[in-house]
């Protein structure tokens, strides 16, 4: 599979170029994007190595993290906006490009499938309920190396002065408050659904909470080393409902690092 890989790194460069605009604003998304590629896709390699998987299954993890944002790109073109909420799905965009590109009819079907469904789900809330577990191994697999990447393009703009330089295709307003809502699903450990977002503190909040979704210590220890959660904290407006949810939060970090397994 290595060569259709190569064939497929080569076909994803040539795409995201191709939307390279003279629009600053344009161009900075569109790199934003290329270079969130490139990481996530390096996460998911990573990632393979540290479940030990076998040589095709790795490289099945690459190809997925080469495409899980392809949708990204027609989804700019056509709305301007990287805002599902105010455009369309990017990752039920990234299947439509991806079903339209023929290299992929080379994937045995069930090869396919299992990409369709990881890549669809990349972007959820949860993961839609199957009995398939290598289904749901790598959409876990796409999800952590995702939400790692996302920690980082995400760190410069925490300091609430630095709010205001957020990318107008980035949603939310530079307010540092947060939500009722989200305050009360940070506090008892729930996921909140990102299309939502209205501030900048409901930005933050949301990443803190995809704590409990992260599924590997691998990917946790990472995010510790990185230092992405105490960044994240150290620019939250701080009371003790807030302090109640970061206690519990890094009571779930420490629990996923104490994983001897994956």
């Amino acid at each position: 599979m290595r060569e259709l890989l190569n064939r497929m790194h080569a076909w994803m460069a040539a795409y995201m170029k191709s939307f390279y605009s003279d629009d600053a604003e344009v161009q900075q998304g569109i790199l934003i994007k290329e270079k969130h590629t490139g990481y996530v896709t390096a996460n998911c390699i990573e990632l393979a190595k540290f479940l030990k998987l076998p040589k095709h299954d790795a490289e099945l993890a690459e190809i997925i993290g080469l495409f899980h944002d392809v949708g990204r790109f027609r989804q700019y073109s056509l709305y301007q906006t990287f805002n599902d909420a105010d455009s369309e799905d990017h990752a039920d965009l990234a299947l439509k490009v991806i079903d339209e590109l023929e290299f992929f009819k080379e994937l045995a079907a069930s090869d396919y499938k299992l990409l369709q469904f990881a890549i669809q789900n990349h972007n959820k809330m949860t993961i839609a309920p199957t009995d398939d577990e290598r289904k749901l191994l790598f959409a876990r697999i796409i999800r952590d190396a995702d939400k790692l990447d996302i920690y980082r393009v995400l760190e410069p703009f925490l300091a609430q002065e630095n709010a205001d330089k957020l990318p107008n295709f980035i949603k939310g307003r530079a307010r540092p408050d947060i939500s009722p809502d989200f305050i009360e699903n940070f506090v008892t450990g729930k996921q909140a659904d990102y299309r939502n977002i209205r501030t900048n503190g409901d930005r933050k909040i949301v990443r803190l909470m995809w704590i409990y979704d992260i599924n590997f210590s691998w990917t946790m220890q990472r995010i510790v080393e990185r230092g992405y959660i105490e960044k994240i904290v150290a620019n939250l407006p701080m009371d003790e409902r807030i302090a109640e949810g970061v206690r519990r939060l890094r009571r779930r970090v420490e629990e996923k690092l104490s994983e001897v397994s994956i």
